[in-house]
């Protein structure tokens, strides 16, 4: 009489263990790159946020006069009473009143000559709109002629 051995079917535990580890470290790798994508998910947000508050600012600055026509700056210490561009040089988000909302954005404004680059009597608005957990700006730039 001769036994024949069944030959047993299955994993054994090192195998096991294997698979594991290799499985485990593929759904690590994906869950640290769903992970990026995610939080860099609302960023064009921010930054979307950062250019329309630029462009509001930068579209009321040049909508003022040129010059101010009253002839003299004297009395004019709030945002209500500027009348002209050179007013906002050196303004920030404090003197627009932002809501709390945009707290987490630094606003600059920053009027200067740009006769040089146009030819012709002008002032260059330049609106700077800073994401301040990240650190990036967001820049536009207008001019405002003496016409």
């Amino acid at each position: 009489m001769c036994m024949t051995r069944l030959r047993q079917r299955g994993f054994t535990l090192i195998e096991l263990i294997i698979f594991i580890v290799v499985v485990g470290a593929g759904v690590a790798g994906i869950l640290s790159v769903m992970d990026q994508v995610v939080r860099g998910s609302a960023d064009p947000m921010l930054t979307k946020q950062a250019a329309a508050l630029a462009d509001s600012v930068l579209e009321e600055v040049l909508q003022k006069a040129y010059a101010d026509p009253d002839g003299t700056n004297v009395g004019e210490t709030g945002r209500p009473d500027w009348d002209n561009v050179d007013d906002f040089n050196g303004a920030t988000q404090a003197a627009f009143g932002l809501p709390p909302e945009l707290a987490g954005y630094t606003l600059t404004v920053a009027v200067i000559d740009g006769t040089a680059t146009l030819g012709v009597a002008a002032r260059r608005v330049v609106v700077t709109v800073t994401i301040t957990a990240r650190g990036e700006s967001v820049v536009l730039a207008g001019y405002r002629a003496n016409y």
